[in-house]
């Protein structure tokens, strides 16, 4: 799975089941109409409950020089350290949104189907919010990278 280069984001929730969060890169679109994304979430992790409890989530999409917090969350550090270390807002559905993040898809979960390790959460897309950042951050053999939003000069 090294060699499948992602966009790597912070996926958050709040909610009844708690405040929570997970870095993750298995997160794609799946369709426009209506806008849908898939996060795959780990079952055995620490923070499935809260997200199947919340029913929500924010899919918080990360910019070059997020690498230590993408670190932080995707680390054992507890859920309030993870979240002190960065600006975040109240989305609509009350999931937290990273201030500065590429993009944050605010989402209700319509759908959670179970594949092995994982259950995979189909997300509806109820909010969005573009960030400043021209910088993107994927992750690819073992390494962060940071993507230009802009093309080169000439193209």
């Amino acid at each position: 799975m090294a060699r499948l280069g992602a966009a790597v984001n912070i996926v958050t929730t709040d909610g009844p089941g708690g405040r929570q969060g997970f870095t993750a890169s298995a997160v794609c679109s799946v369709t426009d109409t209506p806008p849908t994304l898939l996060v795959c979430l780990n079952k055995g992790s620490s923070v499935s409950r809260a997200f199947h409890a919340n029913g929500v989530l924010c899919v918080n999409t990360l910019a070059s020089g997020h690498e230590d917090l993408s670190q932080l969350f995707g680390g054992r550090t507890p859920s309030d350290e993870r979240f002190a270390t960065a600006d975040w807002k109240i989305s609509a559905t009350g999931a937290p949104m990273l201030v500065s993040a590429v993009a944050a898809f605010d989402c209700r979960v319509v759908r959670t189907v179970e594949i092995g390790t994982h259950d995979v959460l189909f997300c509806e897309v109820v909010g969005l919010m573009e960030g400043d950042a021209r910088t993107g951050l994927i992750y690819f053999g073992r390494r962060y990278h940071a993507v230009d939003h802009d093309p080169p000069a000439g193209r």
